[in-house]
């Protein structure tokens, strides 16, 4: 399960996902949702490719939407696919909800050779803050209370570059981003969504 339909409206990572992936590329867009990103990109960037998703209605969607579609469970990981294989992997706020960060990390950067993921930064001041005054955050980018949520492994923006470093990724790009706009200064507690690209240093 993703936040993708949650937040539809305050999809900043979509236009950066765009501008970041060539014209003319072979796409694997996981955890795709009704293939909405993958229809966008094959319109405006003449992307190839195909959407990975799990929920019944989704991939029935992606099919509606001319997307194509393998339904399978990312925790099952991405041995159906060789090395190398994708120009670009994308998730995008799906990251959060796997059992097995490191390895999806490490599966990513196997098939395909640049990596593109999004996530809510767990590191924002709102999110500090209702941790200090005893609660869980819940905000526009983490919808979900405590006891429904489908996210598992929150991370900031920094807990995500070392664990980058930690696996052998490079971070070729990054961007942080606060109710649409470009967060500079300060981004680890300013910002709510982190975008970033990588590759295999291996």
């Amino acid at each position: 399960m993703n936040l993708a339909n949650t937040l539809q409206h305050y999809r900043s990572d979509l236009d950066l996902i765009e501008q970041w992936v060539p014209v003319g590329s072979r796409v694997l867009d996981l955890g795709c949702g009704d293939g909405s990103l993958l229809a966008r990109l094959k319109k405006n960037r003449q992307v190839t490719g195909y959407g990975v998703e799990i929920n019944d209605a989704k991939v029935w969607r992606c099919i509606q939407n001319g997307v194509n579609v393998i339904q399978q469970d990312l925790e099952a990981g991405l041995a159906m696919f060789d090395d190398q294989s994708f120009d670009v992997v994308i998730l995008s706020l799906t990251l959060q909800s796997m059992r097995n960060t490191e390895e999806i990390l490490k599966e990513i950067s196997r098939v395909g050779r640049v990596g593109i993921v999004s996530f809510p930064n767990f590191g924002h001041w709102f999110h500090v803050w209702s941790i200090a005054t005893g609660h869980m955050p819940v905000s526009k980018h983490l919808p979900y209370e405590w006891f429904n949520t489908p996210n598992i492994h929150l991370c900031t923006v920094a807990d995500f570059e070392i664990l980058a470093q930690r696996i052998g990724l490079r971070i070729t790009g990054r961007e942080v981003f606060a109710n649409g706009k470009v967060v500079n200064f300060l981004p680890n507690l300013r910002g709510t969504l982190a975008v970033f690209s990588f590759t295999s240093i291996v």
